[in-house]
């Protein structure tokens, strides 16, 4: 897990912590509760009140969670492109890959997402997005 820099306060979720970035990139550093409708709803509420409303480009560095039932996925799925202009996925190998597998098997992501293994490379490629 990377950690943020020095003297930045994560703004605190239940299923990640956040911090936007002088250039409007979103961090999320991932947490491991399983995802459910409700703390979905909960984090796209806490994303809309941090970034007051805008779609923003976000760089989230994935951990392992236990994978969610269908209709959290379709719900997920579904919130992306209201609070993303795209997204950055920064994980051990094999891993974003697999969590974009699960979410999107049957149609493609509503946003540009692609998958890095180093996250000054995922924010190059997300300020495109800004």
């Amino acid at each position: 897990m990377v950690n943020p820099p020095e003297g930045i306060k994560l703004i605190p979720g239940e299923i990640a912590d956040y911090w936007l970035d002088s250039d409007g990139i979103l961090f999320s550093y991932s947490k491991n509760p399983k995802r459910t409708v409700k703390n979905i709803s909960e984090n796209v509420a806490l994303v809309r009140q941090i970034t007051g409303g805008k779609k923003v480009p976000l760089l989230i560095y994935l951990s392992n969670s236990p994978v969610p039932d269908k209709e959290t996925r379709r719900f997920a799925a579904e919130q992306l492109s209201n609070i993303y202009s795209a997204m950055a996925m920064v994980s051990k190998p094999g891993l974003s890959k697999f969590i974009m597998n699960i979410l999107f098997s049957l149609k493609k992501p509503p946003i540009p997402m692609k998958s890095f293994l180093d996250d000054e490379e995922a924010k190059d490629w997300l300020k495109q997005y800004l």
